[in-house]
């Protein structure tokens, strides 16, 4: 699979090159949030919903300097990897207040150095189960309830296809999902398919949010949304062991919350300004990084090892802010910060107890190109003390593991230049650069460069 994806990214390359050279500024203005520029077009009054999209990354890094290596380090040799996600999208709409959504999904490729070595991965799409073979990706049921009279038109996405919804209302979503559809969007840095690549750009790295390796959940959200304001609040499920891919089924075993207190003020007349409040509390079989390490001193285990516990529930919690604000109508900016309590593993989305994100978009209106999108962002991500302890020490957790650490905040810097390929609609490129300071959080190695490629195509 990866040397055909080798080839596949090989002849993107190019083709990459010769579209932005060639391609022509008296297009037609294409919205990148709701990705309604597709090669087939999608009715806005049909009962039911039928998409695709494919997402294909290549990335590269030269060597670069390590005093020393362990299990889990991110590669300093020179590397390559590719990766592709094809999703096909169904929805039915079964009245005008109630829906049904499933999305199948196939992922194959891998992502550098396996995904290891970094608190902030450089490609969202590479988890740690890319075995091509497809799997139900969302499968969820959504009902809406009318707290108000007055309705508004919304655009019909692939994740919502109800055209008409009350300006208050109490939405309630059943199934399987992924926590991000709902919690932390951004919608400056929110998807890695037309923006940003890198885990701590798209999502609140301090997030641990319920999911298996994939990405996915089971579980129940309720969202009341207003005209300035909203709150939703979401019960899911966990994985039995830490990044597992099975969910623990038993929620006196495991279990998360969610919360978020969404506000949308008018700060500048016609121009749209979001601020987010996020929360969470998992309840799982955690290993503590204490507990661990004292193990270790006793001489009962060789390294500190956050697995070797018997079972008992702990909580992990953490707080994120998440903002938005338009500026111009080509310029945008985001800004995210997050805490998590660090004393126990980082069990579902990536080992960061601590960031601080911002950045922010311009459209090529400037260039005589606006279907075009510039972006760049910047990453400060941290660990507690406990987890540097552990990792100092040799320990290793489900991304990190140097064997040794220097400590020192992970600091990253992305930007990326989207542009349609004019050979139809619905065909993007974009190329992507990442520059990555105390890779795993050590300056015994690193910096490190991180040039990629995408290729994006919306059916």
């Amino acid at each position: 699979m990866l040397p055909s994806l080798v080839r596949i990214s090989s002849t993107a390359a190019a083709s990459l090159l010769c579209a932005i050279l060639a391609s022509s500024p008296a297009l037609a203005q294409i919205d990148y949030d709701t990705g309604n520029d597709t090669v087939f077009a999608h009715s806005q009054t049909l009962p039911w919903w039928l998409s695709a999209q494919g997402n294909f990354i290549f990335q590269w890094h030269p060597r670069f300097p390590a005093d020393y290596s362990g299990a889990n380090s991110f590669e300093h040799a020179s590397e390559q990897a590719a990766s592709e996600v094809t999703t096909l999208y169904t929805g039915l709409e079964l009245d005008p207040t109630t829906e049904a959504v499933a999305d199948f999904e196939q992922a194959g490729g891998s992502g550098l150095s396996r995904t290891l070595g970094l608190g902030g991965p450089t490609n969202l799409d590479a988890v740690r189960n890319l075995d091509a073979k497809p799997y139900v990706a969302r499968l969820w049921y959504r009902e809406v309830i009318a707290l108000s009279h007055e309705t508004a038109r919304v655009e019909r996405t692939p994740l919502s296809i109800l055209t008409e919804l009350p300006v208050r209302r109490l939405e309630i979503y059943v199934g399987k999902f992924d926590m991000v559809d709902f919690f932390d969007l951004n919608s400056v840095a929110n998807d890695s398919h037309t923006q940003f690549l890198n885990w701590t750009v798209v999502n609140n790295g301090a997030y641990d949010y319920a999911a298996d390796t994939r990405g996915y959940t089971y579980g129940g959200v309720f969202d009341y949304e207003d005209r300035w304001w909203g709150f939703r609040f979401a019960e899911a499920l966990l994985s039995k062991r830490a990044n597992g891919l099975n969910l623990q089924k038993n929620l006196q075993d495991a279990h998360s919350e969610n919360y978020e207190l969404e506000f949308r003020p008018v700060l500048l007349k016609d121009l749209g300004t979001v601020i987010r409040l996020l929360a969470f509390t998992n309840f799982a079989n955690m290993g503590d990084y204490l507990q661990a390490i004292d193990l270790f001193e006793q001489g009962k285990t060789p390294v500190p090892e956050i697995t070797d516990h018997p079972r008992q529930t702990k909580l992990k919690y953490g707080f994120g802010i998440n903002a938005e604000q338009g500026f111009t109508d080509y310029l945008r900016g985001f800004f995210r910060a997050g805490w998590n309590e660090g004393q126990h593993e980082s069990f579902s989305y990536t080992e960061v107890n601590d960031t601080v994100a911002f950045g922010g978009d311009l459209r090529g209106t400037l260039w005589n190109r606006p279907e075009d999108k510039f972006g760049v962002a910047f990453v400060g991500n941290g660990l507690s003390q406990r987890h540097r302890q552990y990792l100092a020490l040799g320990g290793l957790g489900f991304e990190l593991g140097d064997g040794r650490l220097t400590y020192g905040a992970e600091k990253i810097m992305e930007c990326y230049y989207n542009f349609p390929i004019p050979v139809h609609s619905g065909f993007f490129g974009a190329l992507d650069l990442q520059y990555i300071d105390n890779p795993g959080y050590n300056r015994d190695r690193g910096p490190v460069v991180v040039p990629g490629m995408r290729l994006h195509v919306e059916l």
